[in-house]
């Protein structure tokens, strides 16, 4: 079970914060709101402030469950890695993995439409193609409990060697061999030469990281969960404000105490 952050991890913040750290974050119920309409979802201005001047001092990535052209349009500031698909799009140096789910996922949709049409599952229930991975959302069908139950036997019996991850109201459809967020993160750390890193997620799909090794790593989940692996909760999105301030307070502090270390001393040299 995760500790509350505001409670006991503003000294394991204060510990893990150091110039060129890597900061990684979800989106849906991270940095943005969940919405029902998936296409009106945005980061609100006091949290992409800061995400902006967090992103002059530091690495930033978001990693995500949507595709990287769908989140890209909903950043509105520049992070330096943008990772789509749960760890699948993205990725420096993957390019020719990703045209491999590309096909497997356009068969998969093809399979999908055929087996829900025969099984006549509820019209409400539709699938996000996000073309390295699929969603299965039920969130509006007239029965959510007794949809989850029939998708979940229709995913087995028609895509038998896929990878799920249930989130709420969805089921994630993914390449068995693909790299989830665990294996993403890790990989953008080595690439941009991090040696710390936080994340913050919200959800089943982000336990890939919050499994990872805690050394280095600090891990925040949004709402308490109490099977999560992460090492601190906080108890709402609104807790993201005071969370970036003090993430933004202390690298600017350990930034200016790096440049002055770095200044050469000045010696006073006394004419000949």
């Amino acid at each position: 079970m995760a500790a509350h952050f505001m409670e006991h991890g503003i000294d394991r913040l204060l510990e893990i914060v150091k110039p060129g750290m890597l900061c990684a974050f979800d989106f849906d119920g991270t940095i943005a709101p969940i919405v029902d309409d998936l296409a009106a979802a945005r980061i609100p201005p006091p949290v992409l402030r800061r995400l902006a001047a967090l992103a002059e001092f530091t690495p930033v990535a978001v990693i995500t469950g949507r595709s990287v052209e769908d989140v890209s349009l909903r950043l509105d500031f520049f992070p330096e890695f943008v990772v789509g698909n749960h760890g699948m799009e993205g990725l420096p140096g993957c390019e020719q993995s990703e045209e491999h789910y590309r096909s497997m996922c356009s068969e998969w949709l093809r399979k999908l439409h055929n087996a829900m049409k025969v099984e006549s599952i509820d019209a409400a229930v539709w699938i996000e193609d996000k073309t390295y991975s699929l969603s299965i959302h039920y969130r509006q069908a007239q029965d959510p409990s007794a949809a989850e139950k029939r998708l979940r036997q229709l995913i087995q019996a028609t895509l038998p060697d896929a990878r799920t991850v249930e989130g709420e109201f969805v089921f994630n459809i993914l390449p068995a061999d693909a790299p989830d967020k665990g294996q993403a993160l890790s990989l953008l750390r080595t690439h941009a030469g991090a040696s710390a890193a936080l994340y913050v997620g919200d959800d089943v799909t982000d336990e890939s990281v919050f499994d990872l090794p805690h050394d280095d790593l600090l891990t925040i989940r949004i709402e308490d969960y109490a099977s999560t692996a992460a090492e601190f909760y906080l108890p709402d999105m609104q807790a993201m404000l005071p969370f970036l301030d003090m993430l933004l307070k202390r690298l600017i502090e350990m930034l200016r105490a790096e440049a002055v270390t770095r200044v050469p001393a000045v010696h006073e040299v006394k004419p000949a």
